[in-house]
Formats: C-alpha cells, sequence, structure tokens
C-alpha cells in the first residue's frame, strides 16, 4: 500500500503536536512517558520530532492521558492558525 504524501499543512501540524507533547513531557523522560502510555521510546522520538506527523488516535489519547492533557487542549494547540483575509 503506497501512502499519499503528506501536505505542508499535515506535516505543520505534526510539528505542532510534537511541539506540545514535547512542552508537556517537561524534565520526565522521553522513555517514562512512552512506557507508560505503551509506546516504544524510537516512537514518541518521531512523533515528537514531527518525523510521524500522523500517529493514530489511540496513540494520542494514550499520550494525553499520561501527560495530563485533554484531547481538546491537544486538537486548539495543534489546529492550523486562522487564515488571514486579504
Amino acid at each position: 500500500m503506497v501512502r499519499t504524501p503528506l501536505t505542508p499543512a499535515e506535516r505543520e501540524r505534526g510539528e505542532r503536536l510534537g511541539r506540545l507533547l514535547r512542552s508537556a513531557r517537561g524534565q520526565r523522560s522521553m522513555t517514562e512517558i512512552a512506557a507508560a502510555a505503551g509506546l516504544s521510546a524510537e516512537t514518541l522520538r518521531k512523533i515528537e520530532t514531527g518525523r510521524a506527523p500522523t500517529p493514530a488516535f489511540f496513540t494520542v489519547a494514550a499520550l494525553a492521558s499520561v501527560l495530563g492533557l485533554s484531547m481538546d487542549e491537544i486538537v486548539t494547540d495543534c489546529a492550523p492558525p486562522p487564515a488571514v483575509a486579504a
């Protein structure tokens, strides 16, 4: 199966998600958070760096739970900025 290339907007949204997760993780180790969420540290690393910009819903939900984030916060923080009227 061939994946459709991501759009620039999708890649940017993945980068915003990564920044949010890194910020919420704070000083806690990537290994600690990944294990608590049931993920590998490499998966978390890929999400945080934007190399996996479209993680599965349940992956994001597990990370949100471990990091004390609500799904509403994630949606709000990762939404594209409003378009500027010309």
